[in-house]
């Protein structure tokens, strides 16, 4: 008999014994999902606040702030700068010739989540009224936008749901100024549906404020060429100490901090429940080999090579491993993906709104984990099963 159809036979056989050791096996498949289950969870909780801050910006526009500052809560515009940057060639310009360009101010306001009176840091966002210009993707899906010159507001859709007050109709107060929510906006569930949008005069005037934090503005020529000469002519202007980014270069920065955070917390985690897994998958297996050594012995006598043993054996513990792989993937798609969560936001200190994201290649790398743990678990036991001398597994007949 070939040696293939020797690993064959074997691996049937302990296939199909599998039932007959249900327990000892569910230990198995039970200690890999709970590790891929974990691990994939924890992940797609960090794919999806990088997600919702990456996919925010276009790359035909740009942010603004004051040079040496890497967010817009530790930045600062002045008035008088925010009137010049408007007026650069570089800066798209619509129909009438009035430039793309939104001076903004960012500050943070307190709201308890829904259900809770603690009170949490909302980004709340005066815009001018050239920001739904640039930023086409902002609709209103109830309600109405803000008129100028009033204290109204609208909500992101995320912000909405997240948190208490900001459904359209309500009154809320902020720095003993009272606003009445007059919409509510989404933004393809980016990060600004976390934020809430008022007029940047109005703003101004209720928080104190002389300037701006930012200055958000379409390009001209989006082309690294185009972007290029925006930052010359700043460059050459003494008035201006402006630092210039793309906007998806700004916020992928800004998920930076936290997606590490989540990356590591996730991986030490999971290694730590892997060791566990490792150790219960070896047990297993030791067990089977144990209850199957006169029948491996048997195979031994008859002509069966050490080698389709330990190739046998580490199918099967691979099999286990898949079937737990796949169980505990499938459970964190079934009961994470899509899921809403607000979280802190490390560089602005505010709480960002997103849905965890259970991507194909974390099931991947999930599945990967498995199989990884159950090679480790199985390795020993079936080596172990090669070496065992026959004439002393026949001695239990």
């Amino acid at each position: 008999m070939s040696w293939l159809n020797q690993v064959v036979h074997v691996t049937l056989i302990n296939l199909r014994n599998i039932p007959s050791r249900l327990g000892t096996s569910l230990v198995v498949v039970v200690g890999i999902a709970g590790v891929v289950g974990v691990l994939v969870s924890v992940l797609a909780m960090g794919e999806g606040f990088r997600h919702t801050l990456a996919s925010t910006g276009r790359p035909t526009r740009v942010i603004m702030l004051r040079a040496g500052s890497d967010a817009e809560m530790s930045s600062g515009v002045a008035r008088e700068q925010a009137t010049v940057l408007g007026n650069l060639p570089a800066v798209a310009r619509d129909g009438a010739g009035q430039p793309l360009v939104s001076a903004e101010l960012f500050v943070m306001v307190e709201l308890p989540r829904h259900g809770q009176t603690d009170p949490n840091n909302v980004p709340f966002r005066g815009v001018q009224p050239a920001a739904f210009a640039i930023r086409n993707e902002v609709r209103i899906v109830e309600g109405r936008r803000y008129e100028r010159g009033r204290r109204e507001v609208i909500a992101g859709r995320k912000a909405m749901h997240q948190f208490a007050g900001l459904s359209v109709g309500s009154r809320i107060a902020f720095r003993d100024s009272d606003w009445t929510v007059v919409g509510t906006f989404e933004s393809g569930g980016d990060v600004h549906e976390s934020e809430i949008w008022a007029d940047a005069e109005v703003a101004m005037s209720a928080f104190r404020r002389t300037g701006f934090q930012s200055v958000t503005a379409a390009l001209a020529d989006p082309s690294e060429a185009g972007l290029a000469a925006l930052k010359d002519a700043i460059a050459r202007d003494r008035r201006l100490s402006i630092n210039v980014l793309r906007e998806p270069e700004y916020y992928a920065k800004q998920a930076s901090i936290l997606s590490r955070l989540i990356g590591v917390l996730g991986y030490s985690v999971a290694t730590f429940m892997a060791i566990g897994a490792t150790f219960g998958a070896l047990n297993c297996m030791y067990s089977a080999i144990a209850s199957r050594q006169t029948e491996i012995a048997t195979l031994r006598a008859i002509g069966f090579g050490g080698a389709p043993v330990v190739v046998s054996v580490m199918i099967e513990a691979l099999v286990l491993a898949l079937v737990g792989g796949a169980v505990g993937g499938g459970l964190a798609y079934v009961y994470c993906d899509g899921a809403s969560l607000a979280t802190l936001n490390f560089n602005t200190f505010s709480q960002v709104a997103f849905d965890f994201r259970v991507t194909r290649d974390l099931l991947v790398q999930g599945l990967a984990w498995a199989l990884a743990i159950g090679a480790a678990g199985g390795l020993l036991p079936a080596v172990r099963a090669a070496r065992l001398p026959v004439t002393v597994a026949l001695r239990t007949l």
